[in-house]
């Protein structure tokens, strides 16, 4: 129904025709799907949020086994700060903390890849199924990518002092009434998309000219299933970028449906969300070179190994 309404109104109202009204179509439905998908998506997970509190997700951290850490970790990631910069200073909290730096890594890594944003917008886009398998092989990457930090023993490489926590926390308790954490998810949310609507007019904007004017051979020549080094290139050409899931998901709609393999546009949108050069720059401050490097190396091989499960699978 709604996309009836939209055609009949760049049809008919507007009186576009051709490529024009195949741009202006693809921007409208798909800028005002995602806004309501993300407001809706993120306000139900910013109410169940209001049921954390992070001291408290840090001291139960602090009792767990290394392995469990990752795991915990990575899950605490998905209801969590949508871009890798914004991740940080939770980072930097679960290092003061004490907790091992491998479990800190597992949440840096699936914070800006499994947030609650590229869910709403994977599911609202390629459905239910398509998503299950990305939050699976993204929480995998998280996990496995801050095991094996954790194992290479690379604490001496951060650089900030490591101050011992005042108190316990593990009487922390959370007191809301129900209106309350209605309130604080509505503000919240509100928050978020005040920071993400842009990237989301940006994103489907830039989409929306590639639906309408690229062919779809010029995608498939470079990104196609008959390139073997299409996934390396995509992440690759994703590190230099920054943008949060918002931005780069509706990229990744227009390009699968341009002849790039599934799999291919997902290594690079979590390129983008999860290996970002700014976030390198920030990290450096509080990290040495050699870790940041081992970080995005880890990170890097993950994602290539699951775009080119994805694009085996699918």
């Amino acid at each position: 129904m709604f996309k009836e309404s939209v055609d009949y109104f760049t049809l008919e109202i507007l009186g576009l025709s051709g490529q024009i009204n195949d741009v202006v179509n693809f921007f409208i439905y798909d800028t005002i799907k995602i806004w309501f998908l993300l407001i809706t998506i993120i306000f139900v997970v910013s109410y169940l949020r209001t049921h954390f509190n992070t001291e408290y997700v840090r001291a139960y951290l602090q009792g767990k086994s290394e392995f469990t850490g990752n795991v915990l970790a990575a899950l605490f990631g998905i209801i969590t700060p949508f871009c890798s910069c914004s991740a940080i200073p939770l980072f930097l909290g679960f290092i003061q903390a004490r907790i091992p730096i491998g479990v800190t890594f597992s949440f840096l890594i699936s914070s800006p890849m499994n947030n609650e944003i590229a869910i709403a917008l994977l599911f609202g886009l390629f459905g239910w199924k398509i998503t299950v398998i990305y939050i699976g092989f993204g929480l995998l990457v998280a996990i496995l990518g801050g095991y094996f930090i954790g194992k290479m023993n690379m604490q001496k490489y951060i650089l900030m002092d490591v101050k011992p926590m005042d108190g316990e926390l593990d009487d922390v308790q959370i007191s809301l009434t129900f209106k309350q954490r209605v309130k604080e998810a509505w503000e919240y949310t509100a928050d978020i998309f005040k920071k993400i609507y842009l990237y989301v007019l940006i994103g489907v904007g830039i989409g929306a000219f590639i639906h309408g004017y690229v062919p779809a051979d010029f995608i498939a020549t470079f990104a196609g299933a008959d390139n073997p080094f299409a996934v390396p290139l995509a992440v690759i050409m994703g590190i230099p970028m920054y943008s949060n899931a918002a931005g780069v998901m509706p990229l990744v709609e227009v390009l699968t449906s341009k002849g790039m393999l599934l799999g291919t546009a997902l290594a690079f949108m979590m390129a983008v969300t999860a290996l970002s050069l700014p976030e390198a720059m920030i990290l450096k401050k509080i990290l040495h070179i050699k870790l940041i490097a081992v970080f995005f190396g880890i990170v890097g091989v993950g994602i290539i190994g699951i775009g080119y499960l994805f694009n085996f699978i699918l």
